[in-house]
């Protein structure tokens, strides 16, 4: 959850620390600090509770001269977020500072036998009992590495941590384990080290991802890497593909208001090169699998959390509906831990926008543990789950940096339905239905576009409802997901408690909370169950409820029985979900800006979750 930069170099490394720092804030935003070690002044840090500009004007306030350093922006785990137990954690002898991503969960048992050692600790998060244990290997260690190694050695958990000594004042020690770190190749005896890639790339786009066991030593002579348990390794440099400009705002006043206005282009680029319009399927050069060993999948489990939770189960009525294949959707958080039924014959999917989701990733490695085939559905490059899995499809969406996901959701629906094409192809779907699909897939960024165009009428849509306790979402078939999305939406960015149900379960709880005061939110386009949430219209409308509805373009049947209409285009039922999530991110959006919420760090809230 949290985010994690450093630099060695003939640079002073304070600045570029903090501009690294500010590209990973969404990754966390309770606290933040920085740690440089000069060679004439040491080591020294400064920690700041609250968001980065608090760290900014310390920093400004009191400059640290030094070419090497750590940083670190924080998503409370264990402690409150006050300075006391924000990062970096300093040693007893204050000639150590480390940063870390993750949980340490033997960290109760080795604090009281630290504390039998005469270590005392400052704060209450788990990360400081790691800085000690590295301060008491270090004293019989040849090297920083070798401190952090043998400390390590004695750790229970998931760790992504970056070191710095004065003892050592040109050195980083890195290591992973469930929690990602990437190194970033400069030049001049330049490397950096991220979370992710957005901490680097404005000084390089040359990145060695860790995987999990792996640590690095950083110094302006070079980089090496090593396996705790075998020693050197090496691992390959990747090359970013995407500019700077795409974590930047492009003018638009917040990320999530980019983002969503850059579907239309984010759905060609998930279809770019995929669509097979005369053979009515779809290419997907990441499927490894032949023919044959495709159709012998006899079920396909798909894990996942959060919004892509949402997509998944989108997935599975895609996929039962037209590759006839049986389809279950499961909570990564639960799926290890109820001997799930999985095995050869089974293909276990997981989806993830950042592709390091904690939960997901140990979903996948269970999985793979009882012998299933895996696949994975990611928008980053070179993360631990494309890494790990058989094989997968990436989004192409760009980077997401609004914690609240828009544009990888869409994204991930139309992969879903792209791996469902190129599926049900193979079996019994006929190439004219297929190329019905295809041509339907084109026209989705068209019609995206028609519904941004609508921004402004959803706007004042949004002022009527701001102060609205709670909001309903209902759908039926391809729009219960939806409804789900839209609720989550909602109650991420604006603080409204919202809940989406299926339509027709209204009746049995829900119903009882209609009142003329509560705004129902239905996905109402013409599908085959179209008629049916008429009538579930009807019954709150009986009620005093305040119905918004979202309608297919030119649906005058409801003129009269609700009090608002958002219009989307007809496409084909499956695919109507990527449209009419479209205005309801924009509600959410708007709404949460109108009542002074920060739309792109929600509170409480991390984009990329790296813990369970």
């Amino acid at each position: 959850m949290c985010g994690i930069v450093g630099y060695v170099g003939s640079k002073e490394a304070a600045p570029i620390l903090l501009e690294g720092l500010r590209r990973l804030e969404y990754r966390g935003y309770d606290s933040a600090g920085v740690a440089v070690v000069d060679r004439d002044r040491g080591l020294r840090v400064v920690r700041r509770s609250g968001k980065l500009e608090e760290l900014d004007s310390a920093l400004a306030q009191a400059p640290l001269p030094g070419s090497c350093g750590i940083g670190h922006t924080r998503w409370a785990t264990h402690g409150a977020p006050t300075e006391v137990n924000a990062h970096p954690h300093l040693s007893r002898d204050g000639t150590i500072a480390l940063v870390h991503n993750g949980i340490i969960e033997n960290a109760p048992t080795l604090r009281e036998r630290l504390r039998n050692k005469g270590y005392e600790f400052r704060s209450e998060t788990d990360t400081e009992t790691v800085v000690h244990l590295i301060e008491e290997a270090y004293q019989t260690a040849s090297s920083l590495e070798e401190a952090v190694s043998q400390a390590l050695a004695q750790v229970i958990g998931a760790y992504g941590i970056a070191v710095v000594s004065s003892r050592d004042p040109r050195k980083i020690v890195v290591a992973r384990h469930g929690s990602p770190l990437l190194l970033g190749i400069g030049k001049n005896g330049e490397y950096l080290v991220g979370s992710d890639a957005a901490a680097v790339v404005a000084h390089t786009r040359d990145v060695v991802y860790l995987d999990d066991g792996d640590y690095a030593v950083l110094e302006p002579e070079g980089y090496r890497t090593y396996h705790l348990h075998h020693g050197p390794v090496r691992r390959a440099v990747h090359e970013v593909t995407w500019e700077l400009a795409d974590i930047e705002k492009g003018g638009y006043p917040h990320f999530m208001l980019k983002e969503i206005f850059e579907q239309p282009e984010t759905l060609k680029d998930v279809t770019r090169g995929r669509l097979l319009e005369e053979e009515g399927s779809a290419r997907l050069g990441g499927i490894t699998l032949s023919d044959p060993e495709l159709l012998a999948v006899e079920r396909i489990v798909i894990t996942a959390c959060g919004t892509s939770w949402h997509s998944a189960l989108l997935g599975e009525y895609m996929l039962e509906e037209f590759a006839r294949v049986p389809t279950k959707v499961e909570y990564a958080s639960e799926f290890r831990y109820k001997n799930p039924v999985v095995d050869a014959n089974t293909l276990v999917m997981a989806i993830s926008q950042s592709g390091e989701t904690a939960d997901t990733l140990a979903a996948l490695r269970e999985a793979k543990r009882r012998g299933a085939r895996t696949m994975g559905i990611v928008n980053v490059v070179g993360s631990s789950i494309a890494r790990e899995t058989d094989f997968g499809v990436y989004l192409h969406a760009g980077p997401e940096i609004g914690v609240a996901s828009t544009k990888a959701f869409t994204s991930q629906v139309v992969a879903l339905a792209l791996f469902t094409l190129y599926l049900a192809r193979r079996k019994d779907l006929s190439i004219l239905e297929g190329r019905r699909i295809v041509k339907a897939i084109q026209a989705l960024p068209e019609q995206v576009q028609e519904i941004l165009d609508q921004d402004q009428a959803i706007r004042s849509l949004a002022e009527r409802y701001m102060d609205a306790p709670n909001f309903l979402y209902l759908g039926r078939g391809y729009q219960f997901p939806v409804a789900l999305e839209g609720a989550l939406k909602l109650k991420e960015v604006s603080y409204i408690h919202a809940e989406g149900y299926p339509a027709a379960e209204m009746k049995h709880g829900p119903i009882a909370l209609i009142d003329e005061r509560m705004p129902v939110v239905f996905l109402a386009p013409h599908d085959p169950v179209y008629h049916k949430v008429v009538s579930n219209i009807e019954e709150v409308k009986a009620r005093q409820g305040r119905v918004i509805a979202v309608v297919s373009d030119g649906n005058a049947e409801l003129e009269g029985k609700v009090d608002h209409k958002i219009k989307i285009p007809e496409t084909l039922p499956h695919l109507l979900p990527v449209l009419a999530a479209v205005p309801l991110q924009l509600l959410a959006y708007h709404v949460a800006v109108l009542r002074g919420a920060d739309v792109d760090q929600p509170r409480n809230l991390a984009k990329s979750v790296t813990v369970e």
